[in-house]
């Protein structure tokens, strides 16, 4: 990792409290719930967001970004590449400092309309793990976010 994104990576670590999860999962097999879980026992207030609504990890789930009521500092996508502009302008909407967009998704035009606005993008990268590889955390329990195969352990079948 470059030195440049590395402080980046960095700073955006250490001045986020709250991310808001665009794509949030109640499924605890996925990864759209495995990295916030992680997320959250680092210390940072997880916001869900999907439509369903309900509650996950403990925290009521906003139906959309604009329903949002309190300040977000980083939207962590786990949604299609082709959703990512209008979660794009979303995060704009709503003043989110960072919209990073996780392993597997990338949008130039998302890429565009954030950095105009201000915001920093990270794209095709995992908060999870990459809080992990930076060395201020543990990394992810089941780091299923990564493109790499993992190993199934049987209790997960249970």
């Amino acid at each position: 990792m470059k030195a440049s994104l590395r402080e980046k990576l960095l700073r955006i670590y250490a001045e986020t409290k709250t991310i808001a999860v665009v794509g949030a999962s109640a499924d605890e097999t996925k990864a759209a719930h495995q990295i916030p879980r992680y997320l959250q026992s680092q210390g940072y207030r997880i916001i869900p967001v999907n439509p369903r609504g309900g509650e996950i990890l403990g925290e009521p789930v906003f139906r959309s970004l604009a329903d949002i009521d309190v300040p977000v500092d980083v939207v962590d996508v786990f949604r299609p590449a082709q959703e990512a502009p209008a979660i794009a302008r979303q995060a704009i909407a709503i003043g989110a400092k960072v919209l990073w967009l996780q392993i597997g998704i990338e949008s130039e035009e998302a890429r565009q309309l954030a950095e105009a606005a201000g915001l920093t993008v990270i794209m095709n990268r995992c908060m999870g793990e990459t809080h992990g590889e930076l060395g201020l955390g543990p990394g992810p329990d089941k780091p299923d976010s990564t493109p790499t195969p993992r190993k199934i352990k049987h209790e997960d079948h249970a």
